[in-house]
């Protein structure tokens, strides 16, 4: 009966699979694939109430705006910190995705990937945001599983996978079998603390204040995390002592520096995970590896040095920025086949959901 409904529902609305990210959200569309990647940012006039942007146009005022407009982001450490405005700015990802399918009379069905070990309370404000964005029917998945099927690990099969995804405002390491995680732990360390480790950094050693997207723009130019060729860019600040413009020579080992207590914060989650599976299942991590996915999977010799530390194959999967959302897009080319693995809460099980 299920299976009627949801066909003949199908025709007369859309599928979008969405990475709600803290730093970046991406939105899949079934059947183009992923149409929209923005950051997580919304741009209010405190005056009216009113969004004056979302998006990159909005991250571009950050740091940059007048007393009257405040610039947001409405996601903090994976999870919703300021539920209209997250409203606001799915609704206005929906509207840019929908520009991209044919015209329909319901609202499309969503499939939202969230951080692993989020709370009940935490999930239904995800539902509720995507719901009053206008969807039909919302469906959560943990992000870590999200980013395994998006790289098409055996999910569903007895074989251990494990999977670390180094997003804007967490990192979810998980170990996964039988279409379920065996083990998981979720940490406030990915991004975005990157790069405050970047700000406190530069403030104390060089006396210089720096914004949230200079020192972004730095670990991507020499952020490295172990030593290779020497890499050194220069950047623009407030000197702190005479507040008047300075430009210094930063290099990747003042980099490294920055960001050593949190990488090592990483590694030693990722050795506790591994600590706790099962003996079984970690035999077949051994074989086949730990997968990379997020945009910190980017950083310059993660791989090698988790491999070093963690005394396993590590590899960084293809394009990992997008393999979350490419998942909540294989999730809804067939979602029954994925139901088991989607999040349920208490009121997701109306009598006829079974």
């Amino acid at each position: 009966m299920k299976d009627k409904k949801d066909t003949f529902l199908a025709r007369f609305s859309n599928d979008i699979g969405i990475d709600l990210g803290t730093a970046n959200t991406l939105v899949y569309v079934r059947g183009k694939g992923i149409v929209v990647s923005e950051p997580s940012v919304v741009a209010v006039n405190e005056k009216t109430g009113q969004v004056v942007a979302v998006g990159k146009a909005a991250k571009e005022m950050l740091g940059r705006t007048p007393t009257h407009i405040t610039a947001v982001r409405p996601l903090v450490d994976g999870v919703i910190s300021d539920f209209e405005v997250t409203e606001e700015m799915l609704s206005y990802l929906m509207k840019r995705a929908s520009e991209f399918l044919p015209k329909k009379f319901l609202g499309p069905r969503v499939v939202v990937g969230v951080p692993s070990g989020v709370t009940n309370v935490e999930v239904r404000a995800v539902r509720d945001a995507t719901k009053n964005a206008g969807a039909r029917e919302v469906y959560i998945i943990e992000q870590p599983m999200a980013g395994a099927i998006g790289i098409r690990l055996p999910i569903h099969e007895p074989v251990g996978s494990m999977i670390i995804d180094i997003g804007g405002g967490t990192t979810d390491i998980a170990v996964i079998s039988l279409g379920g995680i065996v083990q998981s732990k979720s940490l406030k360390i990915a991004g975005d603390k990157l790069n405050s480790d970047i700000i406190s950094y530069i403030r104390n050693e060089f006396k210089i204040l720096i914004g949230e997207t200079t020192a972004e723009q730095v670990k991507i130019a020499v952020g490295s995390v172990i030593p290779r060729d020497p890499l050194e860019t220069t950047i623009r600040g407030r000197d702190l002592i005479t507040g008047l413009p300075r430009e210094v020579v930063i290099t990747d080992s003042d980099i490294r520096e920055a960001m050593g207590q949190s990488i090592e914060g990483i590694i030693v989650a990722a050795r506790e995970v591994l600590e706790t599976t099962p003996p079984e299942i970690l035999s077949d991590v051994m074989k086949r590896g730990v997968h990379l996915v997020g945009g910190g999977a980017l950083i310059k010799g993660l791989d090698e040095l988790l491999a070093e530390t963690l005394q396993l194959p590590v590899t960084v999967c293809d394009d990992p920025l997008t393999a979350i959302a490419r998942g909540a897009g294989i999730v809804l080319e067939d979602l029954n086949a994925y139901r088991s693995v989607l999040l349920v809460s208490e009121d997701d099980l109306p009598s006829n959901k079974y």
